[in-house]
């Protein structure tokens, strides 16, 4: 054969080890990767010509399915074209299994055309990197290659998830010859891991139970998590039975519990003191990733809790609010269900009921409520405003769909709006990094794997800087895109430190003319466009109907009248409590 049986197996191990999606981008020294994936029956190819855009479409994929997603391009460049998705996989623990053509170690620094040095490139934003040989004359470099894939492909999803390289070094040909086929070998090598079980000792618990007696005010805060029902029933019985506020971000989809706290970005802005220090948690319990709330870490460094417990099955330390005491290596839902289970049963056998009227509790709950009526009232009363667009559109969300929300602005002005306890919708942002790259990509490929509708709010500049996510043939029918159009990086108006630099508007918010209005017409999407709240409210029916293909609304708004309504919101938050 032209091509090596060991190439031609890399999609066979892929396809048993549940590695049946991959995101093809053209290239001729990858062709025995691309020949072999698209001609194996039980995988599924799609082709995106841009890798930067591809790599976030896989990223999109695998987030939502949570499943490895793999990725294949040539040599040279097109390698590093994958680092920001690959960099923001790293963070956010997203599995991607990444395979990248490669000239012979031998033409390496020898002016062949793309050619660069590919082993290790993502360096430490990376789980692992492998390379496997260019020569499988030795039954030995078959074995090897065999176990490579097996090892990398089982590490992406082992805790915490993550991307996986692979440099794949190959000699011409690169092509089969006419008529020949590719047989894929049944009797591959394949390695299958037990699950990893993290659970702790009855000492540990009792350790545990122990320090939860010893403190009053305890306070659970998420950081960003994924949908998981049988969390949130664990979570409802401790709000309500043990009136324990638990705190959640938009990303930390724990919203459609009744009493998540929400609005702690707004209230926790006040300069009230009195107040602050009435919310201080003496135990802090946190999971899940990073939060949004800018406002709720400087809390925490300031007004620090006694022990600090992180739960977190294994990974590095992350310390962000400079207060961490224990780590508990184990998944949320074990911690949880297992302490209330403890707890309850503790409270049987001595007769005791849980407690009730936290004073604690119910401080939370009133700094919330007052946020959430601030915040409507600023709307009101200002004029409209990319803020109050935000709102008006999470609030018309249809029922069971996703929501894919851009970084800069339109994350923050989400987090401050939140979404109501009835809204069964799940939410998603690239919060590992935060950059605006890949937004698009993001959430077209979190489309592709689910028949719910997909909505993605986005800024000007995310937009167009990721508008080669659409330059492909299969744009998705549930995708629906809402842009923030204020003609630049808004943002800058916004913060205390640029607004005030002459240089602000050319060199930080970078101000631009153009409408979204083409990329919808070169692409094939439906356009809708308006520059008031009533056009906005009369545009939604339609624009989320579930018919008629993917779908943008543009929402044109004044950068000036945005910073005023927002430095209105921000004045008000921060006035005096009587």
């Amino acid at each position: 054969m032209a091509i090596a049986q060991p190439i031609v197996n890399i999609a066979e191990i892929c396809s048993r080890k549940g590695v049946n999606q991959f995101i093809l981008s053209p290239g001729s020294r990858s062709a025995p990767l691309t020949l072999a994936l698209v001609r194996h029956p039980q995988i599924q190819t799609r082709i995106v010509s841009d890798e930067r855009s591809a790599a976030f479409i896989a990223l999109g994929m695998a987030q939502q399915s949570r499943q490895t997603i793999g990725l294949v391009c040539t040599s040279g460049t097109a390698v590093l074209n994958y680092a920001p998705a690959v960099t923001e996989a790293f963070y956010q623990h997203i599995p991607l299994l990444i395979l990248t053509a490669d000239r012979p170690a031998e033409w390496i620094e020898q002016l062949d055309g793309q050619t660069i040095r590919q082993r290790e490139v993502y360096g430490k934003h990376i789980k692992a990197s492998y390379e496997l040989p260019v020569d499988y004359s030795h039954a030995d470099a078959v074995w090897y290659t065999e176990r490579i894939l097996n090892e990398a492909i089982n590490l992406t999803q082992e805790y915490p998830p993550g991307p996986v390289h692979i440099n794949v070094p190959l000699r011409e040909p690169l092509y089969p010859a006419a008529g020949e086929e590719m047989v894929f070998d049944r009797q591959v090598k394949i390695i299958q891991p037990f699950s990893q079980e993290y659970i702790l000792t009855p000492q540990q618990w009792l350790d545990i139970r122990e320090m939860w007696e010893d403190y009053e005010n305890k306070l659970i805060l998420a950081g960003q998590y994924h949908y998981d029902a049988e969390l949130l029933q664990v979570l409802k019985q401790i709000q309500s039975e043990m009136e324990i506020p638990v705190v959640g971000d938009i990303i930390s989809n724990l919203h459609t519990l009744p009493e998540t706290i929400r609005h702690q970005d707004i209230f926790l802005m006040q300069p009230d003191k009195e107040i602050l220090e009435e919310l201080r948690p003496e135990l802090l319990i946190t999971f899940g990733n990073s939060v949004i709330s800018k406002n709720i870490k400087l809390y925490l460094r300031k007004y620090k809790p006694q022990v600090h417990w992180h739960i977190q099955p294994a990974g590095y330390i992350a310390d962000p609010f400079q207060t961490l005491t224990h780590t508990i290596p184990v998944q949320p839902l074990y911690f949880f269900k297992t302490l209330f289970e403890d707890l309850d049963y503790q409270n049987f056998l001595s007769q005791e009921e849980p407690e009730t009227a936290s004073v604690y509790h119910a401080s939370w709950q009133k700094q919330n409520k007052e946020a959430a009526k601030k915040m409507y009232s600023v709307f009101r009363n200002a004029p409209f405003s990319e803020f109050e667009a935000v709102s008006e559109v999470m609030d018309q969300l249809p029922e069971n769909s996703l929501l894919h929300l851009a970084n800069s602005m339109t994350v923050r002005y989400a987090n401050f709006v939140g979404l109501a306890s009835h809204q069964t919708v799940e939410v998603f942002a690239n919060r590992g990094t935060s950059g605006i790259d890949g937004c698009n990509g993001t959430a077209l490929g979190a489309a592709l794997q689910t028949d719910k509708l997909v909505t993605l709010i986005t800024g000007d500049m995310a937009f167009l800087y990721d508008r080669n996510s659409f330059w492909h043939n299969f744009l998705p029918a549930n995708l629906r895109i809402v842009v923030l159009n204020n003609h630049g990086g808004g943002i800058f108006r916004l913060l205390d430190g640029p607004k005030g630099q002459p240089e602000m508007e050319e060199y930080f918010e970078t101000r631009q003319r153009l409408l979204a209005a083409n990329a919808a017409q070169e692409y094939g999407l439906t356009y809708f466009f308006c520059t008031t709240k009533l056009d906005l409210q009369k545009h939604l029916q339609a624009f989320f109907d579930s018919t008629g293909g993917a779908k943008l609304l543009e929402v044109e708004t004044s950068p000036e009248i945005n910073a005023e309504v927002y430095a209105q919101f921000k004045a008000l938050i921060r006035q005096e409590q009587k």
